[in-house]
């Protein structure tokens, strides 16, 4: 469901919503949500951070007596905040990366509006001070960059991709994607020395990361010296510094970038991207559609799950399947048809 708009409470607090942007990024904390960084055409990059609690959204939500909902309440609360802040603020910039570890959020990287240049900077926010600071990282940082992930695992945040130029932290149209992963420990604020791994995925950006069982998956992307789009998901264990391409059952999504991923139990749920028109082939930087469809990838299907998959790959006879199964099934096996074209080159 779309939820209603956030009203602002009047125009003291309009400043308090955060203006429409893309590259910007957004972090669970407990049951607040933070949003920091981002761009538009308009009004340039954001250093400003932005706060929402969930609870609101709940305590928005009137139900019936069967616990169903019945649409939003009024509530005064149901608006956008600014906390206020401390410290070293970081320059405004977009396509940077964020990730929680305990009570802290670490920004890494990015392209910075004022400096005109990729950043490799790491920036720490302590939620419980709200104070900024600027990492003095040991160990030989990762190179500058943006629109790559960054994920944690235990201490350790896990840096891999981006767009970055060949020959420093000024875009000169040599661009470069990294394929190598950099790891930092937050334990001791350094970049740790390791291995490199000999089976490697390509360089790419604006792809999808998560972890799971203490290891590392990446999907998608797009690499621009490769004039290529992604549908490839790959493993990364950190035990033994190793990728491992992962082919998973079932249909799973086009080639695409700039989609988004979020854990959910054992299930990833992706939603949307943007990938080139079907008649530009794989490439293409400025032909592209953007989707509305959703996928999802069970690291532990029921048998339910299986069952259908089963039917779907030997081609089954669904005449005595139960409706809803049949519809689940033909939800499975049906694209979206709201995915439209779009004009755009960012990200």
């Amino acid at each position: 469901m779309k939820l209603p708009p956030v009203r602002t409470g009047g125009r003291e607090h309009a400043r308090d919503a955060p203006y429409m942007r893309y590259g910007h990024t957004a972090v669970l904390l407990e049951d607040t949500i933070y949003i920091w960084g981002g761009r538009n055409d308009t009004e340039g990059a954001c250093n400003v951070l932005y706060a929402f609690d969930i609870n609101n959204i709940l305590g928005d939500m009137s139900h019936d007596g069967g616990g169903h909902s019945m649409g939003w309440e009024s509530h005064d609360n149901h608006r956008w905040f600014t906390p206020k802040i401390s410290g070293t603020v970081p320059g405004a910039r977009d396509g940077h990366s964020a990730c929680i570890l305990g009570k802290a959020m670490y920004v890494f990287g990015g392209y910075e509006q004022l400096a005109d240049c990729f950043s490799n900077d790491i920036h720490k926010l302590d939620t419980t001070t709200m104070t900024w600071s600027l990492i003095n990282a040991r160990g030989t940082p990762a190179r500058w960059r943006d629109f790559h992930s960054a994920t944690i695992i235990g201490t350790k945040m896990f840096v891999f991709g981006g767009r970055a130029d060949r020959f420093g932290p000024f875009h000169s149209n040599n661009e470069i994607y990294c394929n190598k992963i950099k790891v930092f420990d937050t334990e001791t604020n350094s970049w740790l020395n390791t291995a490199t791994a000999q089976l490697l995925p390509e360089g790419r950006r604006s792809h999808s990361a998560f972890s799971y069982n203490g290891e590392l998956y990446i999907f998608g992307g797009y690499n621009a010296r490769l004039d290529r789009h992604f549908n490839d998901l790959w493993k990364f264990k950190p035990e033994t510094f190793s990728w491992k391409k992962v082919e998973p059952q079932g249909k799973g999504p086009c080639p695409r970038r700039r989609q988004c991923c979020c854990m959910v139990g054992d299930r990833i749920i992706l939603f949307g991207g943007t990938s080139p028109c079907p008649e530009q082939g794989m490439g293409d930087e400025f032909n592209l559609m953007d989707h509305s469809d959703l996928y999802i990838l069970d690291f532990s299907p029921n048998l339910k799950t299986l069952c259908k998959l089963a039917v779907i790959n030997y081609s089954l006879d669904q005449g005595g399947l139960p409706h809803d199964i049949r519809w689940e099934l033909n939800a499975m096996t049906t694209n979206s048809n709201i995915s439209r074209p779009i004009f755009s080159s960012h990200g």
